[in-house]
C-alpha cells in the first residue's frame, strides 16, 4: 500500500456557522498545534484527500490550506509522499522549550565498565525459543483470550508456573492463589497496598536492602522499620522488637550482602510469624543462580500461609518483558486479586501465554543451565582479579547470585572511590545506596559481574583498583 493512501487521523475540527472560512480554521488549528508542539517536527499528518473526507470538506480547501502552511514554513509537501510537519527548528519551541533529556542518560558517556549489580547479561536473551513461544501463543489464543480476563492472569501460566516453582524452589503453589504481575516492584506494591487496607501499619525491611521497596510500602500507607542483617540473615531479635505487622526479605540470598538466611533464623522467624500473626514477603530475586551448592529452598514451603513468596524474569531473562509472579496464602489472595485489578486489570495476556509455552517447554531450564555455567566463570573471574588488585578487601557473602559485595578497608571513603571511578567510566554501586542511615557503618562496594566478559572484568578491576588508590590518596 502507497503510504499516501494510508489514513491518518487527526484531532481537528470545522464549523460552517462561524464567520472564519473553513480554510482558514484549519490553517489556524495546524499552525497552533505545530508552534505549541502537539505535532512536533516530521510528524506525518493526513493527505489532503483524506483529511477531506475527515471532515467533510472539498478538497480544494484542503489543497490550498496546505499550500498556504507550506509556504510559512510550517509543512513539508512533496510530490508522492505523505505530508509532514517542518523539520524545520524552532517551530515546535514557539510556545515552549524543548524538554531537556533526563539527566545521565543522552548525555552522559557510556560506562567503559559496567559494575552495576542485579543486571542479567540480556544479550544472551534467548530469542529464538521466546519467538517460537510467542508465535505459538498467537497461533492458539482463542478470541476469548484476546479479553481482560482473569486479572490474576493466565489459567496456562499460573499452572506452568506452579509445577515450575514446586520443582525448582520447594514452593507451595495452587494455581488458584498465583497472581501474574508487571515484575517484583508491582507485586510488592499489591501486597502493601492489601495489607494496608486490612490494617497493617508497620513493615520491616532488611537493612541494607533494595532502596525501592521502601518507597513502595510507604506510598501504600506502610511505615518502613529498617532491621538488621549479619553474616546469618536477617535479624530476627531486632524483628521481634520491631512491632511490625509484615517483613520483606531476601532469605536465599540476602541483597546485597550476600548473606543466607540459616536453618536456626529461618525456625525463629517461622515462629515469630506465627506468635504476631504476620506475614512475610519472600523476594526470591535471583535463588536460580547458586555455585557451590544446591540453592535453599524457598522459604514459604515452609508456611504457605504466612509468607508471600514473590519472583520475575527480571534475573533469569530480561527486566523487558515485565512478568513477575505472587504466590499467596489463601487468606490474602481475593485482597491481592481486588488490587491487581484496581491497578491495571492484568498483565500483557498473549507474552503469558508465550511464558507459559516457553515454560512448559523446558526453555527456562535450558537457558539458566547455560547462564550458571557463564555466570560463574565470571564471579570468579572478579573474585581472582579483586584479590590481585585489592588484596586487603575481601569478598562477603556466598557464591550465588549475579553480584559480590566487596569489603573496604575502614579507612576507605565510598563516595570518594565513586567519583574517582566516575573519571575512569567505571559504573557501580555502593553500601550506602542500599541503607536508610550508612553514618557509621563499614564502607563496601556492591559490584555486579554479568554484563561484562572475563577480560573485561579483568581489565575493569584493575581500573577500579587505580580509582581506589586514588581516592586513598585524596583522604
Amino acid at each position: 500500500m502507497d503510504e499516501t493512501s494510508q489514513p491518518i487521523e487527526l484531532l481537528l475540527s470545522v464549523s460552517r456557522a462561524g464567520s472564519r472560512t473553513l480554510g482558514t480554521q484549519i490553517e489556524d488549528q495546524l499552525r497552533r498545534a505545530i508552534r505549541e508542539g502537539a505535532l512536533r517536527p516530521d510528524a506525518r499528518v493526513p493527505s489532503t484527500r483524506d483529511l477531506a473526507g475527515q471532515l467533510g470538506v472539498s478538497r480544494r480547501v484542503v489543497v490550498d490550506a496546505y499550500a498556504q502552511l507550506a509556504a510559512e514554513g510550517y509543512l513539508s509537501l512533496r510530490q508522492g509522499a505523505r505530508p509532514r510537519v517542518s523539520g524545520a527548528t524552532g517551530l515546535a519551541s514557539v510556545a515552549s522549550p524543548p524538554a531537556m533529556p533526563p539527566a545521565g542518560t543522552a548525555t552522559a558517556p557510556r560506562a567503559r565498565f559496567d559494575f552495576r549489580p542485579s543486571v542479567p547479561d540480556v544479550s544472551t536473551f534467548p530469542r529464538a525459543a521466546w519467538l517460537r513461544s510467542l508465535r505459538t501463543a498467537l497461533a492458539t489464543v482463542t478470541d476469548a483470550d484476546l479479553g481482560y480476563g482473569d486479572p490474576r492472569g493466565v489459567e496456562a501460566l499460573r499452572s506452568a508456573l506452579a509445577d515450575y516453582l514446586g520443582r525448582v524452589r520447594g514452593v507451595v503453589a495452587d494455581p488458584e492463589h498465583i497472581i501474574i504481575t508487571n515484575g517484583y516492584t508491582q507485586g510488592l506494591g499489591l501486597v502493601c497496598h492489601a495489607l494496608a487496607r486490612a490494617g497493617a501499619k508497620r513493615i520491616a525491611l532488611e537493612d541494607p536492602s533494595n532502596p525501592d521497596d521502601g518507597l513502595v510500602a510507604a506510598r501504600a500507607g506502610l511505615d518502613p522499620v529498617p532491621i538488621g542483617v549479619d553474616e546469618a540473615g536477617t535479624r530476627v531479635d531486632e524483628l521481634e522488637q520491631a512491632d511490625a505487622d509484615a517483613v520483606v526479605l531476601t532469605p536465599a540470598h540476602q541483597h546485597p550482602t550476600g548473606a543466607v538466611l540459616t536453618g536456626e533464623r529461618r525456625t525463629a522467624l517461622l515462629a515469630w510469624l506465627r506468635d504476631r500473626d504476620a506475614i512475610a514477603i519472600e523476594d526470591d530475586y535471583d535463588a536460580e543462580y547458586r555455585y557451590d551448592r544446591a540453592a535453599v529452598g524457598a522459604l514459604q514451603g515452609l508456611d504457605p500461609d504466612r509468607v508471600v513468596y514473590a519472583g520475575s524474569v527480571s534475573k533469569t531473562l530480561a527486566p523487558a518483558l515485565r512478568i513477575g509472579w505472587l504466590v499467596v496464602p489463601p487468606a490474602l489472595a481475593q485482597a491481592v486479586s481486588h488490587e491487581k485489578l484496581l491497578a491495571d486489570r492484568g498483565t500483557a495476556r498473549i507474552e503469558q501465554h508465550a511464558f507459559a509455552d516457553f515454560l512448559t517447554r523446558g526453555e527456562l531450564d535450558r537457558h539458566l543451565r547455560r547462564m550458571r555455567a557463564r555466570y560463574r566463570a565470571r564471579r570468579d573471574a572478579l573474585v581472582q582479579a579483586l584479590t590481585e588488585a585489592l588484596p586487603e578487601t575481601s569478598v562477603r557473602g556466598v557464591a550465588a547470585g549475579l553480584h559480590v559485595t566487596v569489603q573496604l578497608l575502614d579507612s576507605d571513603n565510598e563516595q570518594t572511590i565513586r567519583e574517582e571511578a566516575g573519571h575512569r567510566r567505571i559504573e557501580l554501586e555502593t553500601m550506602s545506596d542500599f541503607r536508610p542511615n550508612a553514618a557509621g557503618r563499614p564502607p563496601a562496594l556492591v559490584l555486579g559481574y554479568a554484563q561484562m566478559s572475563e577480560p573485561a572484568i579483568r581489565t575493569g578491576v584493575h581500573e577500579l583498583a587505580l580509582a581506589v588508590q586514588a581516592a586513598r590518596v585524596r583522604a
